[in-house]
């Protein structure tokens, strides 16, 4: 089996032969990708490289910049290992033709990858992945193609993505007591310079998880979502008596939030953050802005939108899609912790600008006596309390995901939480949200299915909403949508 292009680019096991990430194979899709913006007539184009600090990704870095250098383009090689972030910023400051970033974002240790920017900063999307990917299976043996020695850039790029970030924040309130981990990733350093820059100076950060570690050795996988990957993180935000905990995964491009409650330190969802910041973005955007979420987040957002005189978009998950929703964006977000905050600057999802964003909001609210739960439950007051779960059913054999999808096609519940549901299959979408997932929708309730992308996972996204306001009885039914969502493996 050969380790073949992608969502965005590559990603696999760092290691020998055709199906992993290795030199040859990075010289290689290089070389595709080179020959292929050629073909698009950006011969002698900007490119910008980036890398995180990953298992390869020094070689994998070097590789790439010379393979494009030999190709004729014009190669800005950014200078240390960081964020992905910065590099998606690059790409759009510099109009440069395309970018890539060394990183396997939030995967093990023993992954690295591949990602790609085309002109205007936004992920790669079809055609352009089969079409790089044809010229990826076209291009030479690896020590066929040539290479270039590239000095790396200087610092210019860093300090212009950091003086943007640092224009983000639209308080005066900067008494905010600040707890952050990177998680052993390439986040720590630019994350407290950009929170600096925005006049927040009292950051306490994880000192065994800051420093970037490519074997990522105090988490069993350097995922913020996962259990007990931000144990560390709490302990210390409960130690120093912090406002709020920031969670980076290990390539900066996702935020992670945690607040303190009387019973203890409570992690925010995705959706949870999403609304907040939403809401709080919308406070200072152009009447009719556009924000938007994907098909598996919560409904809350488009019922603020509404509210607020804003449009609203939902698109297929991932950002490739979530920055393409249309004119006028100002904010997205996926509830798995992505979040775009400044889409006129990064048109990605950014953790490092996500945690400014949400540091300004939090310093605001404290001024008043208030913290972010207070502004969560004042939007669940307002519109309904909105709770949501994921229940991923792990297969053995991928026919399981089919013989699933297939029954739940063919015999569709008819209630759910004792509400009857509809069933929509996106499957037969006839526009851009064609995909194999299924949602089954109530007055009050919502499940989305859909097979893992990625993974031999069925996943399952969970919502209720208690109009009334009563969180007891929206949970008591998302406690039965999750019975039955896991009852589905049987």
């Amino acid at each position: 089996m050969t380790l073949r292009f992608g969502t965005a680019g590559l990603r696999g096991s760092v290691g020998d032969g055709p199906d992993c990430m290795n030199v040859p194979n990075v010289v290689r899709t290089t070389a595709g990708l080179a020959a292929w913006l050629v073909a698009q007539g950006q011969r002698g184009g900007t490119v910008v490289v980036g890398r995180d600090a990953r298992h390869g990704s020094a070689e994998f870095f070097t590789a790439t910049a010379e393979v494009l250098a030999a190709a004729g383009f014009d190669v800005v090689a950014l200078p240390r290992p960081l964020p992905t972030p910065v590099t998606a910023y690059a790409v759009r400051e510099l109009d440069a033709a395309a970018g890539v970033q060394i990183t396997a974002s939030h995967n093990p240790a023993s992954d690295n990858g591949y990602k790609v920017y085309l002109s205007g900063g936004a992920q790669i999307v079809s055609p352009a992945d089969r079409q790089i990917e044809a010229a990826i299976d076209d291009a030479p043996e690896a020590d066929s193609v040539p290479r270039e020695a590239v000095a790396t850039s200087g610092s210019d790029l860093v300090d212009r993505y950091l003086a943007r970030v640092a224009s983000l924040p639209r308080s005066a309130h900067r008494d905010l007591r600040i707890a952050l981990t990177p998680l052993h990733g390439v986040g720590g350093e630019t994350a407290v310079a950009a929170l600096h820059a925005a006049g927040f100076t009292d950051v306490h950060v994880v000192a065994t998880q800051f420093e970037p570690d490519p074997a990522f050795p105090t988490v069993a996988f350097p995922n913020p979502e996962e259990p007990g990957a931000v144990d560390a993180l709490l302990e210390l935000a409960a130690d120093i008596h912090a406002d709020i905990a920031i969670a980076l995964d290990p390539d900066a491009d996702r935020c992670a939030v945690a607040v303190p409650t009387p019973a203890g330190w409570r992690m925010l969802r995705g959706d949870d953050t999403g609304v907040l910041l939403g809401d709080r973005i919308l406070d200072h955007a152009p009447a009719g802005s556009l924000v938007a979420t994907t098909i598996v987040s919560s409904t809350l957002l488009g019922t603020l939108a509404a509210a607020r005189g804003a449009r609203f978009a939902r698109t297929l998950t991932g950002f490739k899609w979530l920055t393409r929703a249309g004119e006028g964006l100002v904010y997205a977000y996926e509830e798995a912790i992505g979040h775009c905050v400044d889409p006129d600057a990064v048109r990605d999802k950014d953790g490092i600008g996500t945690a400014v964003v949400v540091a300004d909001y939090a310093a605001e609210l404290k001024g008043s006596g208030r913290t972010l739960v207070d502004a969560l439950d004042d939007l669940h007051r307002r519109f309904g309390v909105h709770v949501g779960d994921q229940v991923a059913i792990r297969v053995t054999a991928l026919t399981q995901i089919d013989t699933i999808m297939t029954r739940l096609r063919s015999e569709p519940p008819l209630t759910l939480a004792d509400e009857p549901v509809t069933l929509t299959d996106l499957a037969t979408d006839p526009g851009p949200l064609n995909t194999d997932a299924l949602i089954f929708e109530g007055a009050t309730v919502r499940v989305v299915i859909r097979p893992s992308g990625t993974e031999p996972k069925l996943k399952c996204y969970l919502e209720s909403v208690a109009r009334t306001g009563n969180r007891d009885a929206a949970t008591k039914s998302l406690d039965s949508l999750r019975r039955w969502a896991i009852g589905l493996a049987d």
